[in-house]
């Protein structure tokens, strides 16, 4: 087959097809491995998190005193948190190569331990203890 009998537009559509054609996304045993490794980070925030709920509620009925309404709602939201971006990271990251994933849950547990700072402080500042 000689260039002269080939159509000019199939060479272009071919390669439109090429580019259009979908990158393989990471295999599933590497993703479930990625998120595995990266869902042992975050469940130790979740055990810090959990840590801190029991423990300033311990600490507060040992004194005498309770945790103000306020202060309950935060020490929860940091024990959410980390499910929620891990999910998030999840999700983004489940169509993505895997140095993509790996950014995507490193970033989120990034964002995870500088929310669970702000979290720490905020109770603290604003009073986390009925002392009334």
């Amino acid at each position: 087959m000689t260039e002269a009998s080939v159509p000019a537009d199939a060479g272009a559509a071919a390669s439109a097809d090429d580019a259009a054609a979908p990158r393989l996304a990471t295999p599933l045993w590497l993703a479930v491995t990625i998120a595995v490794l990266f869902g042992v980070l975050y469940a130790y925030d979740v055990w810090e998190a959990v840590g801190n709920l029991v423990g300033l509620n311990l600490q507060a009925g040992s004194l005498g005193i309770a945790l103000s309404g306020l202060g309950l709602t935060l020490l929860i939201f940091a024990l959410v948190l980390p499910f929620l971006v891990f999910g998030v990271a999840f999700w983004l990251g489940r169509r993505r190569g895997p140095l993509q994933q790996v950014v995507l849950f490193l970033a989120g547990y990034a964002a995870v331990q500088a929310l669970t700072f702000g979290l720490t402080d905020l109770f603290f500042q604003v009073g986390g203890l009925d002392l009334g």
